[in-house]
């Protein structure tokens, strides 16, 4: 049952996603979209096996806390210039925000996730703990308004540069800490192995992560950019995923690579953080707990030119480079014990590239499946690859996110 909001008795759930209420308009003003053959999504949980279900991690609940709300996606054959009028090649609505993709793809997979976020008591709304929850995604934690509006973002995917922009409209009224019980955030931490942070709803997301942390679970944040509240959890978290933007701002390192050791040094309790760089794929830096052999310390910067002089260029598949343990050293900053890692991203090509919505998502879902399987970094990172291309095959974050019975996986799942 959903943590309520002033919430009716009763909800009658109409047609999903048919229309959007601005915050400020009137009941009367919507803004229609198109006939629901061309809107709607219907997400249909693929049944796993027996042989699958010896192959599944052990313990596989994972608690997230988040974004979730509507996406409208308008694919375009080129960016509209100022006062233009175009028409859109293709278009979707779909359930989006970065929790809330990343724990659909966990749960595609194969996870058990439960997600924490808000909704309002509007038709976008219902539709957006419904496709949750056909996917497999627990909603039961979610608060749901009666008041304000859900979250909402209108994605222009440009065709001709395969970029997209966004254009976001928060929920309202935000969550606060007090809509969340101590009793129901400790039923949603019941038995999980990880916890996902996006870095929104941050002062509910620090109630959780503090006692996350009492629990001694790890928790692993996504971390855009720099946001209210991020310093603050940070600091609990054992994983962290980054966009190529954040090292650098958060640290002002000369270098993303010379930041990540940046990164390691400030947060003690880190034991990875992995950057994604799109179609350059990602690289990690793994603390460890071993003493590294004898020997004179690398410069973190030398070390990942030498990683990356060792890619193939003409193999198209996902693959990983990784120093040997040794101490990595940053001029100006100081030394970690540890390993770099250099992940490639799949050669998808130029036909099959359909929209990068929601890759980093896919990403970071995958990465949550690979900690609870155990996965060693060199099998992780081309895993999390694979599955956020599979994902750019599609128009939207969810369309093309793979099942783990897609035989694209096959090599990493069994």
């Amino acid at each position: 049952m959903h943590l309520l909001s002033n919430y009716p008795p009763s909800l009658t759930s109409p047609p999903r996603f048919s229309y959007l209420r601005h915050p400020s308009s009137s009941s009367s003003s919507r803004i229609l979209s198109p006939p629901p053959p061309t809107t709607t999504v219907t997400a249909t949980r693929v049944k796993i096996t027996s042989s699958e279900m010896d192959s599944l991690p052990e313990h596989r609940i994972v608690l997230g806390c988040g974004a979730a709300g509507v996406d409208f996606l308008a694919a375009v054959a080129s960016f509209p210039k100022p006062d233009d009028k175009i028409r859109s090649t293709s278009l979707k609505v779909q359930g989006g925000g970065n929790a809330a993709n990343a724990l659909t793809c966990a749960a595609r997979l194969g996870l058990n996730p439960r997600l924490i976020s808000k909704v309002a008591d509007d038709i976008q709304g219902r539709g957006v703990l419904e496709e949750l929850e056909s996917d497999g995604v627990d909603t039961s934690f979610f608060v749901v308004s009666k008041e304000g509006n859900s979250p909402s973002t209108y994605i222009i995917v440009d065709n001709e540069t395969k970029t997209r922009t966004c254009i976001h409209t928060p929920g309202y009224p935000p969550m606060i800490p007090d809509e969340l019980s101590r009793s129901s955030l400790l039923s949603a931490l019941d038995g999980a192995r990880l916890v996902y942070l996006d870095g929104r709803l941050h002062e509910a997301a620090l109630v959780i992560a503090q006692e996350t942390a009492r629990k001694n679970i790890p928790i692993l944040i996504d971390v855009e950019r720099k946001r209210e509240g991020l310093d603050d959890l940070l600091p609990l978290a054992s994983y962290a995923v980054c966009s190529s933007k954040f090292p650098l701002a958060w640290t002002e390192a000369p270098s993303i690579s010379s930041a990540l050791v940046s990164m390691l040094l400030r947060l003690p309790k880190i034991k990875f953080v992995i950057v994604t760089l799109g179609e350059d794929g990602c690289i990690m830096l793994e603390r460890s707990t071993e003493e590294a052999p004898a020997s004179e310390e690398k410069d973190v910067d030398s070390l990942l030119e030498s990683l990356k002089q060792r890619k193939d260029d003409n193999v198209a598949i996902p693959t990983c480079y990784a120093s040997p343990l040794t101490k990595i050293r940053a001029n100006g900053i100081g030394t970690v014990n540890g390993r770099l890692l250099v992940g490639t991203a799949e050669k998808i090509p130029p036909p099959e590239l359909v929209d990068t919505t929601g890759a980093g998502d896919a990403f970071i879902g995958a990465v949550l499946y690979a900690i609870c399987a155990d996965m060693p970094p060199e099998k992780m990172l081309p895993f999390a690859s694979q599955v956020a291309a599979a994902g750019c095959r599609a128009l939207g974050a969810r369309t093309g996110l793979p099942h783990r019975t897609d035989p694209r996986l096959a090599a990493f799942l069994h």
